[in-house]
């Protein structure tokens, strides 16, 4: 693979993607490097690629026309569907999906796409426990890939919500984990609010639920963590400011750290801007 490929840095729009690039992708051999190039991809052309190769080339037309119908040929849309559509396919095989010889194909290929469709065929599947959908995603969940992980707790978000209080308790192992992208999945997975994804009205009203996640990773050295944690309390604060400012000042109190200031000032960013306007 030419250098210009292997240590580009991505495109800034999809019309500057070079061809040779956009091809790669299609063809299932590349990583996308960004957020432009993770979004160009046409699951179509990548469906076509991959299936083949996965001992599931007779089902390719039948994901496209799906695709098709849906009108979702690219991004999560198409991500989640193709998920879905990948279970029921594995499911009539009547093998266990977690040591199926196809999904650990798509659950290690080489595509971060064709990973994060594996993250919702373990998502969707409504025959495995929550203890053991954690256990399955784990692996995706600290994948080097920025898509891969953010796909990851998307995924698994509606069964996290089903049942929040064991949720919780699951993922408090989670925040003393010494991987960052395990801490940070625990985090990013139930903010309230958070980004591309439903609401959880429940920590909206009740965020003090989630101490046992957010308290251990208060001064976290990891800046990946840190962000994580600093959006979850921005994201209470549009609903329990008080709350949020309370939480703020006892964490500056027990815990001085450059660490726990960077954590707070991106928690009470909202806070401050409604404090300006206001005046």
């Amino acid at each position: 693979m030419p250098d210009s490929v292997r240590t580009r840095k991505g495109a800034s729009k999809a019309s500057l993607i070079p061809e040779n690039v956009l091809a790669l992708l299609h063809a299932g051999e590349l990583e996308s490097v960004n957020l432009t190039e993770w979004q160009a991809v046409d699951h179509i052309h990548l469906l076509r690629s991959v299936l083949p190769h996965v001992q599931l080339g007779a089902h390719v037309s039948q994901l496209i026309d799906q695709l098709e119908e849906t009108g979702s040929t690219s991004g999560m849309k198409a991500i989640r569907l193709i998920g879905q559509e990948l279970l029921a396919i594995l499911h009539e095989s009547g093998k266990p999906t977690a040591t199926s010889p196809v999904f650990l194909s798509l659950a290690t290929h080489k595509s971060d796409s064709v990973r994060c469709w594996s993250a919702y065929i373990i998502g969707l599947d409504n025959t495995l426990s929550l203890e053991e959908k954690l256990k399955q995603i784990r692996k995706l969940a600290a994948d080097h890939h920025f898509g891969v992980k953010e796909i990851a707790w998307m995924a698994i978000r509606d069964s996290l919500v089903h049942d929040l209080n064991h949720s919780i308790q699951l993922l408090s192992e989670w925040v003393l984990d010494t991987d960052e992208n395990i801490r940070r999945f625990a985090v990013e997975a139930t903010r309230p609010r958070g980004v591309w994804c439903k609401h959880i009205d429940a920590l909206k009203s009740e965020p003090a639920r989630c101490l046992p996640l957010l308290t251990p990773v208060k001064s976290d050295a990891s800046k990946y963590v840190q962000d994580s944690v600093g959006n979850w309390l921005n994201d209470s604060s549009k609903s329990q400011p008080d709350w949020v400012t309370q939480l703020c000042d006892e964490w500056l109190r027990i815990s001085d750290t450059k660490e726990t200031k960077r954590i707070v000032t991106k928690a009470k960013r909202t806070i401050l801007k409604t404090q300006t306007e206001q005046k």
